[in-house]
């Protein structure tokens, strides 16, 4: 019986073994069969995703390896595996490990030469390259001279990022980039490369269809602001019913639905740039499908649950500290992500706030966060509050300890300042904000940092927290102006059931917030400190505005910083009161030089 067990047994695995072979073989003379046409992109890509396959579901066992070559193998290919896992996730040196091993695969096992590599991208036929494979070879030319600053520098070259005029009847003013400027680039940046070169091109293409975001693969690891894919255009289904009213007769949709002017979703590729949001137009996804490709695996690092229909969006974060968000329909109306991206390098508060008159500014917001103040950072998206409080914790004192609540991992504050005692709590699917904020009382947090203050509940603990349980708080808001940012959190308070009187409710929120740093963004893209409003306890000689009162302290008009007044004698005395001597003494060397300057308009 155990005779008759163990000849079933080696049965089977030679016929596994016969019928791997077999596969190899086929797969070998389908690919590599001599065909002029066998080496497209979508050949070669086929040809990888089969090649990697097998690599990493040999088995090892069966090719009589010595041990110690067999550890050495087995450890390679459990690299391979999890390189091909994580290089979705932002991490880069995961990604240059698959895109070498690719080119290992085509240059040695497929056999890619200068003879076919032409049939992949017409490298030698200038006319036959499509604008995607034109934008992708200037941009290879300039990475290699210029790294993660290859699309800036192309940006800033051409001057792609200036408003421009579209023509036709629907035409309006837009920041966008255009097949034509592609094909002006290409002719002007277009030099001989080597065989190498146009391997890396290749290989750069068949892993951003394969593993990779699609053709914003190399865009999304630019230092760049942000990109979004899928927030414009008719999806396929709206060109349906265009045509079919066209069919029927019934076709009297206004004129931005037209086919000769209507854009499609998949031509949806958007990139966030010195605050201006610019359309690639000259890009495409190709498909839906590849969008929603892209949108179901941009999100996955860490394994944060699954995006569905049911739960229609997911926040989270990517290796590199880029933001994600990706929705879903039926909760949007097509398959859309957003990566948002923050420079760590230009998190200083010189570099962020730059114009005439700005060191003043940028002392008086130091001894904000020396004096201990609580301090609210207001804008609109974009228009770098995550940054700009980012810059500010530089400047709290290091022996405070900082606990930090935000919705997904984005200040990053332990990769800016590892020295300090830091710890950063984010909500889950089963642990909401304000369990995630409870649990902070028990932390030893001395500062509490919120990275946004976005909902009623998070807003009420936010002003009860900075009552009693912490020294000082600082945290971003939306709201447009300083009254907006008293009666948003005054609601807050309210809906939570904390008070229920609202002029009560509106007292301790201006008791508790003592500046608000307000940030715009114009027309340009240029962002700058539109004012530093104080909240002064009520009988202070300032402005009034029901019960509470305020005024600007910095405003910027015309290009240049301007120190309206000196501080309230209150938060003069409590900043002095925590603020170590040598800095007291700047700090008063800063008041009587800045008592505030008359501004003639």
């Amino acid at each position: 019986m155990n005779i008759f067990l163990l000849f079933l047994l080696t049965s089977a695995a030679v016929l596994l073994l016969i019928m791997r072979v077999r596969n190899v073989r086929l797969l070998s003379i389908r690919l590599q069969g001599g065909s002029r046409e066998e080496s497209t992109i979508e050949h070669l890509t086929e040809y990888i995703k089969q090649s990697l396959h097998e690599l990493s579901h040999t088995q090892l066992a069966d090719a009589g390896l010595h041990e110690e070559e067999y550890k050495r193998r087995l450890n390679q290919r459990a690299d391979m595996r999890r390189a091909l896992k994580d290089c979705i996730s932002g991490n880069v040196s995961d990604k240059a490990f698959v895109k070498n091993l690719i080119a290992d695969l085509l240059i040695h096992s497929y056999g890619l030469s200068e003879e076919n590599i032409n049939e992949a991208i017409p490298f030698e036929s200038a006319q036959n390259l499509s604008i995607q494979d034109q934008f992708e070879i200037v941009f290879y030319i300039y990475k290699q001279q210029f790294g993660t600053e290859a699309l800036s520098n192309l940006i800033d070259t051409y001057d792609l990022a200036e408003l421009r005029s579209r023509e036709g009847d629907n035409a309006q003013d837009s920041y966008v980039i255009t097949d034509e400027d592609i094909r002006y680039i290409f002719s002007c940046e277009y030099r001989e490369i080597s065989f190498i070169d146009k391997v890396n091109i290749v290989v750069q293409r068949i892993y951003q269809q394969y593993k990779g975001f699609s053709v914003v693969d190399e865009i999304r690891d630019q230092r760049i602001d942000g990109v979004s894919g899928g927030v414009s255009g008719l999806m396929d289904a709206d060109f349906s019913s265009i045509n079919n009213d066209k069919s029927n007769n019934n076709f009297h949709l206004t004129r931005e639905y037209r086919d000769d002017e209507s854009s499609r979703a998949t031509e949806s590729i958007w990139i966030f740039y010195k605050g201006k949001s610019i359309h690639l137009s000259f890009l495409s996804f190709g498909t839906e499908r590849e969008l929603k490709r892209v949108c179901q695996n941009i999100y996955k690092y860490n394994h944060p649950g699954q995006l569905s229909e049911s739960k229609g969006y997911k926040v989270n974060d990517m290796k590199d500290g880029s933001r994600v968000v990706v929705v879903r329909p039926p909760f949007s109306e097509s398959w859309a992500f957003f990566v948002r991206k923050f420079d760590l390098q230009s998190t200083t508060l010189t570099k962020l706030i730059v114009g005439e008159n700005a060191e003043p500014v940028i002392e008086l917001i130091k001894f904000l966060m020396k004096g201990s103040r609580i301090t609210a950072i207001t804008g609109a998206q974009g228009s770098g509050k995550t940054t700009l409080l980012m810059a500010m914790i530089e400047h709290i004192y290091p022996y405070h300890t900082l606990r930090v609540q935000e919705m997904a991992f984005e200040l990053h504050l332990r990769k800016l300042y590892s020295r300090r005692n830091i710890l950063t709590f984010r909500e889950t699917d089963h642990i909401t904000g304000q369990e995630g904020l409870d649990l902070q009382k028990k932390t030893d947090g001395t500062v509490n940092i919120l990275g946004e203050v976005a909902s009623d509940e998070v807003a009420a603990w936010m002003i009860q927290m900075s009552q009693v349980a912490s020294l000082f708080t600082v945290f971003t808001h939306h709201a447009k102006t300083f009254s907006d940012l008293i009666f948003s959190l005054r609601n807050s308070l309210l809906k939570a059931g904390i008070f229920r009187q609202e002029s009560v409710a509106e007292e301790q929120v201006a008791s508790v917030i003592n500046f608000d740093i307000h940030l715009k963004k114009d027309a340009d893209g240029k962002r700058y400190i539109e004012r530093i409003t104080e909240c002064t306890p009520f009988g202070a000689e300032s402005r009034s505005n029901g019960s509470f009162k305020y005024r600007n302290i910095v405003e910027y008009k015309h290009g240049k910083y301007h120190v309206n007044s000196s501080l309230s004698e209150h938060n003069r005395d409590e900043m002095l009161s925590h603020m170590s001597m040598e800095d007291a003494i700047l700090f008063r060397r800063w008041l009587s030089e800045h008592r505030g300057d008359v501004y003639v308009s």
